[in-house]
This record gives C-alpha cells, structure tokens and sequence, in this order.
C-alpha cells in the first residue's frame, strides 16, 4: 500500500481585510496584464463585505469536518493546507510538511473539473512549491477530478431542492434549472481534454444532468450557463454569461429560476457577489422569481467523499502512479500573449 503519511488540501486563497485585497488580486492576475482599474473595480466587491472572502473560513470549515471524518473511518493522516493565491501560502505549508518529516501526502485541490485553471495549474503550483522547498519535499499525489462522484451530485441535489421550495408555489413546477460555471477561455477549455477535446464543459454538462434529474425528476428545463468572466472582450470566452442568459429566459416566458453553481465547490466571492448580488439584481429587474442552490462546502456527503477517495488512494498498491489525473498532453494552455490564462477570483 502507497505510504502515505499526511493529507494535503490546496485551495485558491482570498483575502481577510481590505488591506489584503489588492495584494491579493494582483497575486491572481500577475504577468496576465490586467489594467490597474479592472483590479479596482473587482476590489470594491471585497470592500463591500468588508474586504473578506469566504473562501479561507469555508476551507478551515472543510478541515475541522475532514478531522473529525478521518479518525471516524480509520484514517490517521495529519491534514494541512496551503493556497495558491494567499495565506497560508502552498509553498509555506510544504515547507511545514518537510520539517514535520512527511515523505508522501495524497491532497485535493478545491475544484472538482478539467481545465489548464481547475487541475494542471494546481499540479504546477504543487510541484513549484516541492522544487522551491528543495529534495527532501514530499512526493505530493493530487486526487482526480470528482465532478460525476455522488458525495459532489448529492448535495447538490439536495440545495437545488431546498432552492425551489423557496419560489413562490405556484411557480415552483415550472421553474427553469440554470447551471453555472466559472467561464474560461474558449481556447483553454478546448485544451482541457486529451488530444484538444473540450472535456470541461462536457463535465460540466454530466453533473448539471445529474442533479437535474436527481432533483426534480427530469420535469425541470435546465441551461447551463457561465459567471465571473475575467478576460479582456477581444478574447473569446464560454458564453452565456448568466446576467444574459437570464433576460433570454424571461424573453422566452420563464417565470422563475434557480440558479445552481455546479462549477464550485463552496459559496466563495465569485458565488456572493456575481450570482447572489448581480445575477439576483437581474432577475429582479426582469420580474424573475429568483433562487440560488448552495454549493457542497462542508456537506457531509462531500467530507465521506474525500475519507473514501483517500481511502482509496491508500488501497493502490505501493508502486501505483497516479497519474495526477491529467495525461501528458491534456489541459495544457497559453494564451495568446505566452502566459497561462482564465484565472479568477475568490
């Protein structure tokens, strides 16, 4: 059996007061040539709560559940952490996991989709961070995408369920199920399987289905469409956007909608501002009847999801690669100008 000793959770980061918002955004956007006022424009959505993402409490929160699943199932590894984008930084906590003596982590990265942004440039900020540690860092084995697995779907399907219970009831049969995902790059997206195929909307399709049907029976029209686009408008992204899918759907006589961010796993900015505050203002400039699903976060069919891909990991035999589940030439990406791009915020 692998020796693994310890468990790894690799999140995206966010900031934690206003004074952290601008380092913070210029830590995602580094070498992508950002105008200095696109970044002032997202800031002030930090400033309007505060200048504090969601995102670091929801990963303590994923943690204490994970530490209280391990022992609860047989498993003994120490659990860290470390981000790509702030504090606690990926490269300090593999440091911590060096000196603690750790030689094989198995870890899971906050997003559960095929992309150069959701999975090989999480492989890239984990070898990055072993090299700049030096040898003795541990050998780091990334769990594989889990869009399809049932401890992502069924909680889904339980807060899409709760969403429509919330429109008004004689709304609610005949609800539109709108799925959303971060947008990419059109051209990161057709790189994200092997040999040039668009794996990551065709997952992202898979699991709207799933809850789709698994929700309300198959008897509700779904969409999927995509939020929170951070490229410049001469560069082609996933469309819809969700604010324009909207007004499409009321055009065409939909009454109501409940929006499920499929694409993520906790309610981070992204979620609070771009569909609870911007997608929300639109449907009610519409006369939409508007709802929102939650994402899994700390669900507790997500955290027995992670104990049992764990598990699993530590049932491979001990000479098993991995693979990091992305083969040698599929999510690979560079934009036009030479740098990877379809970064985003949280």
């Amino acid at each position: 059996m692998p020796a693994y000793d310890a468990f790894l959770l690799v999140s995206f980061g966010g900031p934690e007061g206003p004074d952290e918002v601008m380092p913070f955004l210029q830590n995602v956007t580094r070498g992508r040539g950002v105008p200095p006022e696109r970044l002032a424009s997202v800031a002030e959505h930090y400033y309007a709560v505060g200048g504090v993402s969601p995102i670091n409490q929801q990963c303590r929160d994923l943690l204490a559940a994970i530490r209280t699943a391990f022992p609860a199932s047989g498993l003994s590894l120490p659990v860290y952490w470390g981000n790509r984008n702030w504090t606690p930084y990926l490269t300090d906590t593999v440091r911590a996991m060096t000196a603690d003596g750790v030689k094989r982590a198995v870890a899971l990265v906050t997003s559960a989709y095929s992309s150069y942004s959701s999975c090989r440039q999480y492989l890239e900020d984990i070898e990055r961070a072993r090299a700049e540690v030096g040898p003795a860092a541990p050998r780091i084995d990334k769990i594989g995408r889990f869009f399809s697995h049932p401890g992502f779907i069924e909680p889904f399907v339980a807060s899409t369920r709760a969403a429509l219970a919330m429109l008004p009831a004689d709304l609610r049969d005949d609800a539109h199920l709108v799925f959303t995902a971060h947008s990419i790059p059109g051209a990161m997206a057709e790189a994200s399987g092997p040999g040039g195929t668009n794996r990551y909307v065709a997952e992202l399709t898979e699991a709207a289905g799933l809850v789709a049907e698994r929700a309300g029976g198959g008897t509700h029209p779904w969409t999927l469409a995509y939020q929170s686009r951070s490229g410049p408008g001469s560069q082609p992204w996933l469309e819809p956007d969700i604010r324009d899918h909207l007004g499409e759907l009321s055009k065409s006589g939909t009454k109501a909608v409940v929006v499920i961010p499929v694409g993520f796993v906790s309610d981070h900015m992204e979620i609070r501002h771009d569909l609870d505050v911007e997608a929300a203002e639109t449907a009610d400039s519409l006369g939409l009847a508007f709802a929102r699903a939650a994402t899994p976060g700390r669900h507790p069919a997500f955290v027995s999801m992670i104990t049992e891909l764990v598990r699993e990991r530590l049932a491979l035999p001990d000479d098993t690669v991995p693979g990091q589940d992305c083969p040698a030439d599929c999510c690979r990406y560079v934009a036009a100008a030479g740098r990877p791009g379809g970064g985003a915020r949280a």
